[in-house]
């Protein structure tokens, strides 16, 4: 593994500046709330759920 240069994850970066930025109008915002979404959606897909072992996915 390569050691940290001593700056922030370039995605993590991008997704802060992402956040950050101030919608202009009404479509603008409604479509930085659904990246918000579909990034907790991504994220909540991503996370490691325990399995129910007595009903196997099969």
């Amino acid at each position: 593994m390569s050691k940290a240069k001593g700056s922030a994850d370039k995605n993590l970066s991008n997704v802060v500046e992402a956040l950050e930025a101030e919608p202009v109008n009404s479509h603008q915002a409604q479509q930085l709330q659904q990246d918000k979404n579909d990034r907790r959606h991504q994220d909540s897909l991503n996370f490691d759920q325990p399995s129910d072992l007595s009903h196997p996915r099969s």
